[in-house]
């Protein structure tokens, strides 16, 4: 099949079976574009369109996202995941607004020098916002081109990766750049699934390899396999005298960076010490609550619950240091999924 009959095959199919009903569709607005692409990185379109529509509700353009607070982002996104996007995404807007007067370049390079922006990203930016003739890579379109080629190698591979940007650039439509790119994505995410695809109603059938082959599921090569290690820490809730929970800021970089959550543990320190020692306070056991695994791409996290009630403070402790959270209000900030779930069971 011709490079110009395989977009014609998609545009015909898009026309009628693509999906026309997405929130951020139509828009032309790359501000639009750029938060759903981000959100839809390795997230399902259905887990994110309600967060789309609050973040737009409360963040209508870039000026409204980049004069929001990091916590407020953050509250905004918890429960997504991959909580580096929700950061990139607060400094991608606040230097649209102070270093390109809250206008979305719109060439390749000054898009990808934006924080969280990679090649597909911007590209799908330009396409969709601009009809601009870029190509993207995103997971659904890996697999389309992947099985249409019978593409053997893990995509996370440079060379592999490199073969299939190739084929994204040679199958670009020359028209309705943005219809063709919504299109292609369409198809992977609603006919050439990752499991059971279904081949008989795809534009491309007839000559894709891996379907004539008899065998679509085994494109693109899975990840090599290895067992995830399994790490451990310990949650300390600490209840004050009006039956409040202690929260505190986690770190900027690592696992949930810049969320709230319980002061956590390693491995055997001493929870007596450590309350006193840094935040000044005198504690005695509540008991413990079940332990529970939390898993993520590339390890698992079995969380071990500790309860202590406040009996004394030794010292005032700053704002800056944490918060009081009465679990009866509305959470202030945002915090990790497994932090919410132990706020349920309290």
């Amino acid at each position: 099949m011709s490079s110009s009959s395989f977009s014609a095959r998609l545009l015909r199919w898009h026309r009628r079976h693509g999906r026309h009903d997405l929130p951020w569709q139509y828009t032309g607005d790359p501000y639009h574009v750029w938060l759903s692409e981000i959100m839809l990185q390795q997230t399902q379109v259905a887990t994110v369109i309600p967060y789309y529509r609050r973040f737009v509700r409360r963040f209508p353009n870039v000026h409204a996202l980049a004069a929001a607070s990091l916590d407020e982002v953050l509250k905004l996104w918890a429960g997504l995941g991959y909580y580096a996007r929700a950061r990139h995404l607060h400094r991608c807007a606040q230097e649209i607004v102070n270093q390109h007067r809250g206008r979305w370049p719109r060439d390749l390079g000054t898009l990808r020098g934006l924080p969280g922006i990679g090649r597909s990203t911007a590209g799908a930016i330009l396409a969709l916002a601009h009809n601009f003739r870029h190509p993207i890579l995103d997971g659904n379109v890996r697999r389309v081109l992947a099985r249409y080629h019978a593409v053997r190698g893990y995509p996370g591979e440079s060379g592999i990766e490199k073969k299939l940007w190739y084929l994204a650039e040679a199958h670009l439509s020359y028209r309705r750049i943005a219809d063709y790119t919504q299109a292609i994505m369409d198809l992977g995410a609603t006919v050439c699934t990752r499991r059971r695809p279904d081949c008989p109603h795809c534009p491309l059938r007839t000559d894709c390899r891996a379907n004539l082959a008899g065998n679509p599921e085994a494109y693109p090569t899975p990840r090599p396999k290895h067992r995830l290690p399994v790490k451990s820490t310990r949650f300390l809730i600490l209840r004050d005298t009006r039956n409040r929970v202690w929260l505190q800021r986690r770190p900027a970089r690592g696992i949930w960076g810049g969320l709230w959550s319980f002061p956590e543990l390693a491995g055997q320190e001493n929870e007596i010490r450590w309350c006193r020692e840094h935040l000044g306070l005198e504690t005695k056991p509540l008991g413990t609550l079940p332990s529970f695994r939390h898993s993520f791409t590339h390890f698992h996290l079995d969380i071990h619950p500790e309860c202590r009630r406040v009996t004394r403070r030794t010292r005032v402790m700053a704002p800056s240091e944490g918060i009081w959270y009465n679990n009866n209000d509305e959470l202030p900030v945002g915090v990790a999924t497994p932090v919410r779930r132990l706020l349920a069971v309290l």
